[in-house]
């Protein structure tokens, strides 16, 4: 990450100006001298009847206060422990001046107790309560959150931990929830109405001309080329460390929560990605992480380093620290821009090295949906100038006449173009500045290369056409065994999708007896997202399934931003090669550019929310019903 102004410079100008300056004040809350440390756990509820009161209040972070909406006078809200097989009575109580909700998310519980204002119930009235009465079918890691506007940004999640019935095929000494994520001292809609007036308000990651000079970033050629695409490479993420203070628990870096443990125990780790729109990469260094559960289901054992969560993911992990010393638990955006950091110690008031944050991702051809590399015939091809190809980020109504540029490639030799070090002109379904189709690369997209519109709907045609949607990826492909943005060149392991095995065979394998594609599409410079171009509001029909039916979905990310998909009242098995242990979701991220295939069988009946999960590019329309009928035809 560059820095305008580097530590090393800041420090000598505070000296120069004299001691009074309060330096620490400048510096991110992480990378500040800590406070003796947090131990207090989480306020727990359980039983049969529970009451919850949603509530405005102060939340304190670092030290300093922010505006929040807690439950039982808390941000989480108090952990619910609960056990498979009881009913549970959890009665709500609205105390706010405005309606609100709660969503179990990742409970298999009746359609009219999901929580959802407008798909599956009116939602809870000011200054009222609400009773949810189901029974617990599961167990595993799981949270709960307003589904009302953006109050989850203010405060309003907590975590769930539901016992077996039976013997927990997890083996631990202990366990600690941990509950990431992000909260801004500005309100919600002002985020919001920031983010659509200008969407790159909070990137604060640009490339530099120090980045440009020492080789870190784009070379200069890739740099005008994405710069005459109106593109940043470095917009991994929306709303960023500008706007963020990155919580553990409810507190921030500075105040230094911290889990306790003793030597030689195995120690359980609940992590919950409750954040409104951060991906997080979690890992402790010096020590290694058994994954145990993912949403709240079962896997074989798999040990890494680290992990990508993307919001609304949850996993269990097993540590088993033997030395009697402190550990740093580092929960870094995804975009480099800031960290959630706690401390795992044998006694309060420890503390380790907190590690600099990373050098931020930037964006590739692949994230573009452009790989290159798995097309037929283009193995091991070299892409000199890749930029050229970039289509994400040119709002689709803003011309760029490059035809000159690209008919400098015809003396470039065969099967080269000085422009892009590729030959448009061999590539089937596009078409160069001039307009020639070509003939080289069968299945590739139409790409009007004089204008670098890439939007193919006749690839995509259940994608309504509109300025919503900025591009259709040509060349998607599975992503499922990466492990994630910024994450590729780490010299550790770090968990993949395709590393997930269910550790007990899944209910259904039935095959699929049909396949639906849905994209999900946005308009960057526009903020504006949702699936097949149409956004919730604009949806005239739901998304029809028939009970018991098997379905395969395919998601197709035609953006070059990862987006946490997430299907209420079901779970799925991602397709990634494991058979009837397929591991089994509720959310799953799907990558810039990329495709994610999972079966599922639709058994509940009713209708169900689906949707991003990232907070504002739902609210942004990035949403729709999901409607599971009868077999006669009647929900």
């Amino acid at each position: 990450m560059d820095y305008v102004i580097d530590r090393r410079q800041l420090l000598r100008g505070a000296g120069a100006a004299g001691g009074g300056f309060a330096l620490a004040a400048w510096l991110p809350a992480w990378a500040q001298s800590v406070s003796p440390g947090l131990t207090a756990p989480l306020p727990v509820v359980s039983g049969e009847d529970i009451t919850l009161r949603i509530a405005r209040q102060t939340m304190m972070i670092d030290g300093r206060p922010s505006r929040a909406i807690g439950i039982n006078g808390t941000v989480p809200a108090p952990l619910i422990r609960l056990r498979e097989g009881q009913n549970v009575r959890l009665h709500v109580v609205n105390d706010l001046d405005e309606d609100s909700s709660i969503h179990w998310h990742g409970l298999l519980v009746p359609p009219q107790f999901d929580g959802v204002p407008g798909v599956s119930f009116p939602g809870i009235r000011p200054r009222s309560t609400f009773l949810y009465e189901f029974p617990i079918r599961q167990s595993g890691t799981y949270w709960y959150h307003s589904h009302s506007g953006m109050q989850e940004q203010l405060g309003h999640y907590g975590p769930i931990v539901i016992d077996p019935a039976g013997v927990d095929p997890v083996r631990s000494d202990r366990e600690h929830v941990i509950v990431l994520s992000d909260h801004s001292p500005m309100s919600p809609d002002a985020i919001f109405r920031a983010m659509k007036v200008n969407p790159g308000n909070f990137n604060f990651q640009r490339q530099t001309l120090a980045g440009l000079l020492s080789g870190r970033d784009q070379t200069l050629k890739d740099r005008m080329n994405w710069g005459r695409m109106r593109m940043d490479p470095a917009d991994i993420s929306d709303a960023t460390g500008a706007a963020y203070t990155y919580l553990v628990n409810g507190h921030g870096p500075h105040d230094n929560w911290t889990a306790l443990f003793t030597p030689g125990q195995r120690v359980r780790l609940r992590v919950i990605n409750a954040s409104s729109m951060t991906t997080f990469n979690v890992r402790i260094p010096g020590l290694r992480l058994t994954i145990v559960q993912a949403d709240g289901q079962n896997v074989m054992p798999v040990e890494v380093d680290e992990f990508q969560i993307g919001v609304a993911e949850t996993y269990d992990a097993i540590v088993t620290p033997a030395d009697d010393r402190a550990y740093t638990l580092v929960g870094e955006a995804i975009d480099r821009s800031g960290m959630a950091r706690a401390t795992l110690a044998p006694r309060a008031g420890m503390a380790a090295e907190v590690p600099h944050l990373r050098k931020r991702p930037l964006t590739t051809m692949k994230d573009m949906g452009m790989d290159m590399a798995g097309m037929p015939g283009t193995a091991g091809m070299a892409v000199p100038g890749a930029g050229d190809m970039a289509p994400r980020g040119i709002d689709p109504t803003a011309e760029q006449n490059r035809s000159a540029t690209l008919a400098t490639g015809a003396a470039a030799g065969p099967g080269m173009s000085a422009g892009t070090g590729m030959d448009h002109a061999g590539m089937a379904g596009m078409k160069t500045g001039a307009g020639t189709p070509g003939d080289g690369m069968a299945g590739a997209a139409q790409m009007d290369m004089g204008s670098m519109k890439m939007r193919d709907f006749a690839a995509a045609p259940q994608v309504t056409k509109g300025p919503g949607v900025q591009t259709i990826s040509p060349m998607p492909v599975d992503r499922t065994g990466e492990p994630g943005q910024g994450l590729e060149d780490v010299d550790h392991k770090v968990l993949v999708y395709r590393d997930l095995m269910a550790l007990t065979p899944n209910p259904d394998v039935r095959a699929p007896s049909r396949s639906i594609d849905i994209h999900l599409t946005g308009n960057m410079e526009r903020f504006m997202w949702s699936f097949d171009g149409v956004k919730m509001s604009d949806a005239m029909e739901p998304i029809a399934f028939i009970e018991g039916e098997r379905v395969r979905v395919n998601l197709i990310n035609d953006t070059m931003m990862g987006h946490p998909i997430h299907i209420h009242g079901h779970f799925f098995e991602l397709v990634i090669g494991h058979g009837d242990h397929a591991p089994r979701k509720h959310t799953v991220i799907v990558a810039p550019g990329s495709k994610v295939t999972w079966d599922f069988t639709a058994d509940a009946v009713g209708d169900w929310a689906f949707h991003c999960h990232l907070l504002y590019h739902m609210m942004a329309g990035m949403m729709r019903t999901v409607s599971v009928r009868t077999k006669e035809g009647t929900a």
